[in-house]
């Protein structure tokens, strides 16, 4: 198991793993449609969408929580 102190790098390779695979599966069908070699090229546009997608996870994670702290009602 890993160790409590990685939770937030481990949730962001998750989403950033599961959000570009959705997405680039979105826009590859998107612009060239359910083609024969979809799969092919959806695997290679994923691949380089996770690269761009985690660090960007990484650091836009804890300015997210700060803009979801300010806007969540706090209990009186």
């Amino acid at each position: 198991m890993i160790n409590k102190k990685y939770q937030d790098l481990v949730f962001s390779f998750f989403m950033a793993l599961f959000m570009s695979g959705v997405m680039s599966l979105v826009i590859t069908t998107y612009n060239i449609g359910l083609a024969e070699n979809v799969a092919s090229i959806w695997i290679k546009t994923w691949g380089l969408s996770f690269i761009v997608a985690f660090p960007v996870t990484v650091t836009a994670s804890p300015l997210v929580h700060a803009m979801t702290f300010l806007l969540i009602k706090r209990e009186a």
